[in-house]
């Protein structure tokens, strides 16, 4: 049976019932992951978790070996994975402490490597990625949210930036020209692996700032730590429902 694996981002190197063994990260053929998986329960459900930046938030956006976590979820037996990732609003109805399921994606990322298929030996490969999310998982995150009562917003447009700076308030106004509505550093390329991999992948995201020139003067660490925090529970609440509304194979039941 396929097991639902969380990728934990900022705010998330560690989740309550899935502690991340100690030791460096697994071996894969593609590299070493950020951390070990850490196999747990959370609202009696087993899970997988990987916290992408490792242990203690050590490694940055542009330097998180994702092919080696999405290839290593797979091979523990991940067929369904939830991407927590900490973002900045740009769009009105993505402010501060808000939580959203994105539908869309650009990417702005360089000098990652985006494939499993790199041509080195092997065979090219061009996957579909008009919708970049999974459907099925999008709307379960939803439902669970509301479950919760925490009402995600239900879509938008991520837009991934390399990182690890912040963006410029220029920067920020042609991400909302290109129509992004959300602003984050770890969205691609985890969701084109994940749909190289034939993983299930939502994102769970959760505002921390206003981005670059939409709030009052300079965004404030203080600010985005609070709101971490804030939202940290949040999505915990979100999590935990998910865990308990969602059925994996209810679609198979009512084909």
């Amino acid at each position: 049976m396929s097991r639902i694996a969380i990728v934990g981002g900022s705010g998330f190197s560690a989740l309550a019932g899935a502690p991340v063994p100690a030791g460096p990260g697994l071996a894969t053929p593609f590299g070493v992951t950020s951390a070990p998986i850490a196999t747990g329960s959370l609202a009696g459900r087993e899970i997988l978790f990987l916290p992408r930046h490792g242990a203690g938030h050590r490694i940055p956006p542009h330097r998180i070996n994702y092919r080696a976590n999405l290839w290593a979820l797979k091979e523990a037996g991940a067929g369904y994975l939830v991407a927590l990732a900490a973002v900045g609003g740009i769009a009105p109805a993505y402010g501060p402490r808000v939580l959203a399921v994105p539908d869309q994606v650009i990417d702005y990322t360089y000098g990652r490597d985006h494939s499993f298929h790199d041509g080195d030996g092997g065979e090219v490969v061009h996957i579909d990625f008009t919708q970049p999310y999974c459907e099925d998982l999008r709307q379960a995150l939803l439902r669970a949210g509301r479950a919760a009562g925490l009402d995600p917003v239900d879509g938008g447009t991520y837009g991934a930036t390399q990182g690890p700076r912040l963006e410029t308030a220029a920067e920020v106004v042609r991400l909302e020209r290109d129509g992004c509505d959300l602003v984050g550093m770890t969205g691609m390329p985890e969701a084109a692996l994940a749909r190289e991999a034939g993983l299930c992948y939502a994102c769970g995201a959760f505002v921390v700032n206003w981005a670059a020139g939409k709030g009052d003067g300079e965004i404030q660490m203080a600010e985005i730590e609070a709101n971490l925090a804030h939202c940290g529970v949040d999505v915990g609440l979100w999590l935990a429902a998910l865990m308990e509304t969602f059925d994996p194979h209810a679609k198979a039941r009512q084909a």
